[in-house]
């Protein structure tokens, strides 16, 4: 089953920086990597097509995920919230048969988990989400069983709804970068 990956790096990080003037997506982790490439290297390593969502005039994150091998696509109504981002890429693969929904400031996160959570989708689920030490984390992956719903989504709560109503597969993974964000500078 041909899972594609969803890449959503159209925030503007305004909790890492209130003035907008650093993009915490192209800040420099602890082992040199910036944010942004390591969470698309991650899933390049883990799926066969990567199609990430950026703002409109992030010219350096396109241009950086583009040569990684992302496919890129501009939303221009991603400050309406990240559901605007997310339909943007689901409207663009239509066709695929599910999608694993990953976060551009989550770049912990290791491609075996991604593989597991496209595993359990291949598998029948229509839902499948990793649980690290009870907590259920990110990447979140879906079957084109809820395109529907994932084409209605709103506002900023992702599919966070969807979670919340349909049964979801939890996938026990011991990688701690499922609940690993980059939110603040402390976090880099």
């Amino acid at each position: 089953m041909a899972i594609t990956g969803i890449l959503l790096a159209a925030g503007r990080g305004r909790r890492f920086d209130p003035s907008g003037v650093q993009n915490k997506l192209l800040q420099t982790l602890a082992d040199g990597d910036i944010v942004i490439a390591a969470s698309a290297k991650n899933m390049l390593a883990a799926l066969p097509r990567v199609l990430a969502v950026v703002r409109e005039g992030d010219d350096q994150v396109a241009a950086l995920l583009g040569r990684l091998g992302c496919e890129v696509r501009i939303c221009a109504d991603a400050d309406l919230g990240m559901a605007e981002s997310l339909i943007t890429a689901i409207e663009h693969t239509k066709a695929a048969e599910g999608w694993l929904i990953g976060l551009g400031d989550m770049p912990y996160v290791l491609p075996q988990t991604m593989r597991a959570l496209a595993a359990t989708i291949a598998g029948g689920a229509h839902i499948a989400a990793p649980v690290f030490e009870g907590r259920r984390g990110n990447p979140v992956a879906f079957s084109a069983y809820h395109l529907p719903l994932l084409l209605a989504l709103e506002g900023d709560q992702g599919a966070r709804a969807i979670l919340k109503s349909h049964p979801v597969s939890e996938v026990a993974v011991n990688d701690e970068g499922v609940v690993r964000d980059i939110d603040t500078k402390q976090d880099l």
